[in-house]
């Protein structure tokens, strides 16, 4: 028994921190952050949980060993313009467009814990942008905050409609109570109540980002 168990104790792993990874990056992108445990990563490997810690802590350090490896593979420093208000719009619009693919990025980094340190520039640039344009620095990263919380919650609400949505052409009951509103209770929603579905899918997002910049610094 006791050879037996050296034996065993001293085999390398079956199972490397690259495979976990790429298994733990396909459970996120399919089926979202909340499907992610370490007793479902371990099925899907083929290994047991025990054996996973032998490469990851637990699942926060797991999360942020995808954020680093998608940031470094996703996040593509943009050129940026000389003026720092429109400085700040390409590096937002830039970290949005990381995100449209993968919402389940800005899922983790909402819960404002957990971070890739190599998206770090990207805040920098924004709050630069704002201490050039003439705010305080902790006022800056106020503004970072809000262009964050606006980005972020663009994506995600974007990938929650498209899952509900996904092959599924019936209207909705959004639809159905926006075609009946009472003009006389709700006259302007009434105006273009046949128009609310389409209008709000439309991308604004730069317009609405430059209009909250501008309201940053006035």
């Amino acid at each position: 028994m006791a050879t037996s168990t050296g034996q065993r104790r001293g085999r390398p792993p079956r199972i490397s921190r690259e495979e976990i990874l790429a298994v733990a990056r396909r459970i996120v992108d399919k089926e979202g952050v909340d499907r992610l445990t370490m007793r479902r990563l371990a099925k899907d490997v083929g290994s047991t949980p025990m054996a996973l810690y032998h490469h990851v802590r637990d699942k926060d350090e797991l999360l942020v060993l995808l954020l680093d490896e998608y940031a470094e593979r996703a996040l593509r420093r943009p050129d940026l313009p000389a003026d720092p208000r429109e400085r700040v719009v390409v590096a937002a619009a830039a970290i949005r467009e990381a995100l449209a693919g993968h919402p389940w990025v800005a899922q983790v980094i909402t819960a404002d814990d957990l971070m890739a340190r190599s998206a770090l520039w990207f805040a920098e640039q924004i709050v630069d942008g704002l201490v050039e344009c003439g705010l305080a620095p902790e006022r800056a990263v106020h503004g970072y905050r809000a262009i964050w919380y606006y980005t972020a919650g663009e994506v995600l609400v974007r990938a929650a409609a498209a899952r509900r949505r996904a092959g599924d052409d019936r209207a909705t009951y959004r639809d159905r109570v926006f075609a009946d509103l009472d003009p006389e209770e709700l006259p302007r929603l009434a105006a273009v109540g046949d128009r609310w579905t389409p209008l709000t899918a439309e991308d604004t997002y730069l317009d609405g980002l430059r209009a909250l910049v501008d309201g940053l610094v006035g």
